[in-house]
């Protein structure tokens, strides 16, 4: 066989197959990987590993090698194999520097070879990033270059060392690869203010960084900083297109490269996950040393940085689980130890906004964090979770159907607030800020008492110590003691002064505290100070204090205080308290009125001012915009627009116009109108008596917004369905009096409050009321058992003795089944049984009940009657005996003879049929139904004629009945005519007898007659049981013709003609006719297509002298004697008749029709379709 190099792909990327032969033979096949080596990058010391499964037939050989190295010392590399997961492993433990190379996998067969290459990288300990690694090539090769042999500018900090002025390198390194957006921030937290030398610079760096990874990359895009998921780990991504696959990624933190895998991301605590072009770098477990600069770098260029934060925060009050109903809000809670401005929110993984579905609020101090799910549904349910930091925590929400809802009906959305922490946030969070305060006063003090001590300790003799910045001064022992002589202490401030707002036209004081009395001045914007003109200069030993008299707008300005090199300085700001116009205010405080499901409009002027900051609060609560809810800002007014309102939005809106100089509020109020809810319940009854019923109610909870007017109040006789308007009464009455009552009977209430705006849900009785004082009829007597069957049990019961006064309108009846506990009633109440009798039809075969009745009367049901006695539902036992049967039947040869006999009979009976005293044939089928029996010959012949008789038996006695069937078919045409005149007058009509007279004993004979003057054929003979016939009143001159048919129970033959009796001397003697035909097809057969399950009819008509006989076949089988198919023939119409036809009836049938003449034949297909 010859060998060639034939070139194949793997349906796995980075697999190289070499076919050596040209065509396969059928069932084998060259190498393949189905799972290839992953590239690994691991730290030294660990141990190493490649997986690989091949396939191939034959089993391939597997081998490893590496591109500048041996692989044969196994005490370094070590090569298993797995029969039961097929994995071929090559294992490094204890991998070393040196081990870092390129590897490749060989799976070798007689058909081909499989080449995959793998790169391991190892990372040595303690190795950081700006650390040349030493070349591998002085151990092995000079051409092998290591993955590690390059530098960086962001170093670790351990070796960082910057001069004065100098920026940071991870300054740049960060615009770099962050937006345009938060330029600003970087700069601000680095220092840096000369945006324009920045952006300049940046612009440089950005080209020569661009040019550098054009090396290695076709493009980079969508590069996500890096965040704390909800599953507690954090990730950075970035869109990527190598233009080698096989290139090294690196990560590093802080200039370390840090260690991290594909494969064993679950064992390692950074992994890398790539999907298409996007990478995915993901660290779990995280702490808070995990926070610093992250770098990711292609072979020896930088890609992208991002910065980790992690604020030192933790959750003093966790979320917890919250229970809420379908279109309610439910509503999560926490409070941290430290003010976070915003914290993340997830939902089922999920990140959550600020939006239509969520509400996310911040308190004031930062440190109540709240997320509002509106509307909730079913999907809403699941884990949410609040991120600040590395510090995470999460809750279920249990969403319910609302059982209230209506079914197929949208149920109106609540104004409830289900969850919540169930603590008191807002005091946890005041004690924390509290505690928060107190700690960076501490902080102060300390800071203080260490700048006083450095203050006055006495200056070294030694050669001067480092500047301040450099190291700070130790904090000076408790024992140290400050001398009197203050010639040696330095000037301190300490207390200086700070920012300030006063309000316009009153005092303000600006203060600074000095550690010794020294002497200082006072500036405004540059200018010394001095008193008067508004301004009071004072100093009271270390205290030097600025006081304004009345602040104007000149007032406004920088303060500083300096004392020898010593300053301090503070903005002083003069404003006023925002203000509203009085007519503005005036108009905003009436109150606007709409209806339910209108839009309420709020809308506030305000002159325009800075650091203005506007609220708006329902009952106290700040609204957010969101939902149903809409607030505009402009510069000169608010708007505040509430949809759909419902009557749980009405209340007090206030709008708050907030500065640093203060607030101001101004108060509205939402008036919602609605129809009012329905009135409080329960209705009490007051009074019942046989004429009068008078109720009570309370008025409803919620008035609508507008009055109640009146009461309506409807009634309901129980058991009937129309309700009657009674009448309604004013507001000022909850009670009505009821005068047109029946004594005895039962009413149900229903009363509807009215207002302007419409009518309340209405307020129904519980229970029905009864027109005085009830009184139930006696008991009846017991149930009487008239007849049991196994279908009904019919019953009889006398009246009650003492119907108490009240007239019986009727009875209920109910039943008990042995061995059960229950009674269960065969009426309702309002249906009661008029009759004292009834026929109880839901009753079970076999089973053994007892009943009881009670007489109702207008009160209801009265006692119950003594139970009957137990009567088990059955037919009673009797002889059998049989209903209206025939005994005679006839049958036509050829078709099915049916003999159908009903019988009643308990027990059942066992059926016996005999044929002429003898058991009937195996060939004749017997079909016993309950009450029924029948007998079938599928295709009857003369021989079937027979008496046969049917025998039923039972326990209680016999009965037997004889049926003679007659099996026969229309007789032949009787033999040839004779005439013969013995008197005048008179001729003798003679002939050969049928030849079916010997086979039927009922066969008779029928003469026709007609003559030359009638020319009318008619009977002048019938029921000749004889071959001969004396014709009468046969007159000279006169022609005669005479016809004789064969008569029985089928039907007539046809007729035997007779010669010409009398001569005619005018006419001339005919020649006579034959009759007789071979058989012929004179309508065929039609294809049928009908369903399965479905009956059919197929016909066609012969003829044919003699009459023919007529055969059936499907499938060239006759079918004659088959009982699945019943055929007829009558006259010539030959059918046959398939009750439900069946899959095994489709085929080929076939009618043949034969007499002495001949023989025809038509066919035709039978096509069963499948049950539609």
């Amino acid at each position: 066989m010859p060998t060639v190099g034939i070139k194949k792909k793997s349906r796995v990327p980075g697999v190289m197959i070499t076919q050596f032969i040209e065509s396969l033979p059928e069932g084998k096949s060259h190498p393949d990987f189905t799972r290839k080596p992953i590239a690994l990058t691991i730290q030294e010391g660990k141990f190493a590993f490649f997986k690989a499964i091949v396939t191939g037939d034959p089993q391939p050989t597997v081998t490893w090698s590496r591109n500048n190295g041996d692989v044969s010392d196994t005490s370094r590399y070590q090569t298993k194999y797995d029969p039961n997961s097929n994995e071929h492993t090559f294992e490094m433990p204890n991998v070393q520097p040196d081990q870092a190379d390129t590897y490749k996998c060989f799976a070798v067969n007689e058909f081909g070879q499989a080449v995959v290459t793998v790169v391991l990288n190892v990372i040595e300990v303690g190795y950081k990033k700006n650390k040349a690694k030493q070349p591998a090539a002085e151990a092995i090769d000079g051409n092998f270059k290591t993955v590690l042999k390059r530098k960086s500018k962001i170093r670790p900090k351990a070796e960082q060392e910057r001069k004065e002025g100098e920026i940071d390198p991870k300054f740049w390194e960060l615009l770099i690869s962050a937006d345009k957006k938060d330029y600003e921030s970087i700069c601000a937290e680095f220092g840096v203010t000369d945006f324009r030398w920045m952006l300049k610079k940046l612009n440089e760096m950005k080209k020569e960084r661009e040019e550098e990874q054009a090396q290695f990359v076709k493009s980079l895009s969508n590069l996500k900083p890096i965040q704390v998921n909800a599953d507690g780990t954090a990730s950075f991504e970035i869109d990527m297109d190598l233009l080698d696959p096989s290139s090294s990624i690196f990560l590093y933190k802080d200039g370390v490269m840090v260690p991290y895998t594909k494969e064993l991301g679950d064992k390692m605590k950074h992994g890398l996950k790539q999907v298409g072009r996007k990478y995915i770098f993901s660290m779990r477990d995280l702490m808070p040393d995990d926070a610093g600069l992250y770098q990711l770098d292609v072979e020896d260029v930088n890609m992208f940085s991002t910065e980790f934060k992690i604020p030192m925060v933790d959750f003093l009050v966790k979320l917890q689980e919250v229970k809420a109903t379908e279109r309610e809000d439910a509503v999560f809670e926490c409070v941290l130890s430290n003010p976070f401005s915003k914290i993340l929110w997830f939902g089922k993984n999920l990140p959550l906004e600020q939006g239509d579905k969520y509400d996310i609020e911040v308190s004031e101090d930062k440190l109540i964090h709240r997320l509002v799910v509106k509307d909730c549904m079913i999907v809403d349910k699941g884990i949410y979770s609040a991120c600040a930091g590395i510090k995470s925590c999460n809750a279920w929400l249990v969403v319910e159907a609302d059982k209230d809802a209506q079914k197929g009906k949208k149920t109106a959305r609540k104004t409830t607030r289900a969850g919540g922490s169930g603590v008191d946030l807002q005091k946890i969070a005041e004690e924390q800020q509290v505690k928060l305060v107190k700690d960076r006063e501490e902080r102060k003090e300390q800071i203080k008492a260490v700048k006083e001590a450095a203050a006055a300790a006495p200056p070294p003799e030694t050669p001067p110590a480092p500047a301040p910045t450099e190291a700070p001064a130790p904090k000076a022992p408790e024992s140290s003691k400050i001398t009197d002589n203050r010639v040696n202490e330095k000037p301190v401030i300490t207390g200086g002064l700070s920012d300030i707002y006063a309000l316009r036209g009153n005092p303000a004081e600006l203060s600074v505290t000095m550690n010794i009395d020294s002497d200082g001045g006072w500036f405004k914007d540059g200018e010394q100070l001095n008193s008067g003109a508004g301004v009071a200069i004072k100093k009271d030993g270390t205290s030097h204090k600025l006081n304004i008299r009345s602040c104007r707008d000149d007032d406004s300005g920088v303060y500083r205080f300096v004392s020898g090199d010593l300053s301090t300085q503070g903005k002083v700001t003069v404003g006023d308290v925002p203000e509203f116009d009085p007519d503005d205010l005036h108009k905003f405080s009436k109150p606007v009125i709409i209806r339910v499901g209108q839009n309420a409009a709020f809308k506030m002027p305000f002159p325009p001012q800075e650091s203005l900051v506007v609220s708006w609060f329902k009952d106290g609560t700040e609204l957010k915009d969101g939902g149903g809810i809409k607030i505009v800002r402009e510069p000169n007014h608010s708007r505040l627009l509430l949809k759909d309102c419902l009557r749980t939005d009405a209340g007090e809106i206030k709008i708050q116009l907030k500065n640093p100089f203060g607030a101001v509020e101004a108060t509205s109020r939402l008036i919602v109108l609605d129809r009012p809810g329905p009135p409080e319940g329960p209705v009490e009854t007051v009074e019942t008596t046989s004429s009068i019923i008078e109720i009570k109610w309370s008025p409803p909870k919620d008035d609508g917004g507008s009055a109640v007017t009146n009461y309506i109040i409807e009634r309901q006789q129980a058991g009937q369905s129309l309700w009657t308007k009674l009448g309604d009464v004013s507001a000022d009455k909850t009670s009505f009096r009821d005068r047109n009552v029946t004594h005895g009977k039962k009413y149900n209430y229903r009363i509807y409050a009215e207002n302007p705006e419409g009518l309340s849900d209405s307020l129904e009785t519980a229970d029905s009321i009864m027109a005085g004082i009830m009184i139930l009829s006696g008991p009846p007597g017991a149930p009487t058992v008239v007849s049991a069957s196994k279908t009904c049990i019919k019953l009889t019961w006398t009246p009650p003795e003492d119907d108490r006064g009240v007239p019986v309108i009727g009875y209920q009846l109910e039943k008990r089944k042995k061995d059960t506990n229950q009674w269960i009633a065969l009426n309702a109440v309002n249906e009661p049984i008029e009759d004292v009798s009834y026929a109880v039809k839901d009753v079970t075969e076999g089973a053994e009940y007892e009943f009881r009745v009670s007489a109702i009367n207008e009160s209801g049901a009265g006692d119950p009657s003594p139970p009957s006695a137990m009567v088990c539902a059955k037919n009673p036992n009797m002889r059998p005996c049989f209903k209206d049967p025939e005994d005679f039947i006839v049958v036509r040869a050829g078709n099915s003879a049916r003999i159908k006999i009903c019988y009643e009979a308990e027990p059942p009976p066992q059926i016996t049929w005999l044929k002429d005293d003898e058991p009937i044939s195996p060939w004749t089928h017997v079909i016993n139904t309950e009450g029924m029996s029948q007998l079938v010959i599928p295709s009857s012949k003369r021989s079937d004629s027979a008496i046969y008789t049917i025998i039923a038996k039972n326990s209680v006695g016999e009965a037997s009945f004889d049926i003679e069937v007659r099996v026969t078919d229309e007789p032949k045409t009787p033999g040839p005519v004779e005439l013969e005149q013995t008197v005048q007058g008179k001729v003798v009509v003679s002939w050969a007898p049928s030849p079916d007279q010997e086979l039927d004993d009922r066969l008779y004979y029928v003469v026709s007659q007609h003559d030359s003057n009638i020319r009318m054929w008619k009977t002048v003979a019938d029921r000749l049981f004889t071959n001969t016939y004396t014709a009468i009143n046969i007159n000279p001159g006169t022609e005669y013709h005479f016809r004789i048919y064969a008569k029985n129970d089928v039907g007539l033959s046809d007729p035997s003609q007779s010669p010409t009796w009398g001569v005619n001397s005018n006419r001339v003697n005919s020649t006579e006719l034959s009759f007789e035909r071979p058989p012929s097809i004179l309508v065929p057969l039609k294809v049928h297509t009908p369903p399965k399950g479905y009956q059919l009819y197929m016909t066609c008509a012969v003829r044919g002298c003699p009459t023919p006989t007529v055969s059936w076949y499907l499938n060239d089988i006759c079918i004659n004697s088959d009982s699945n198919y019943y055929m007829t023939n009558s006259f010539g119409v030959c059918s046959m008749y398939i009750l439900r036809v069946r899959s095994k009836d489709s085929g080929d049938y076939k009618v043949v029709a034969v007499n002495p003449l001949g023989k025809a034949e038509c066919s035709t297909k039978l096509t069963v379709r499948g049950k539609v």
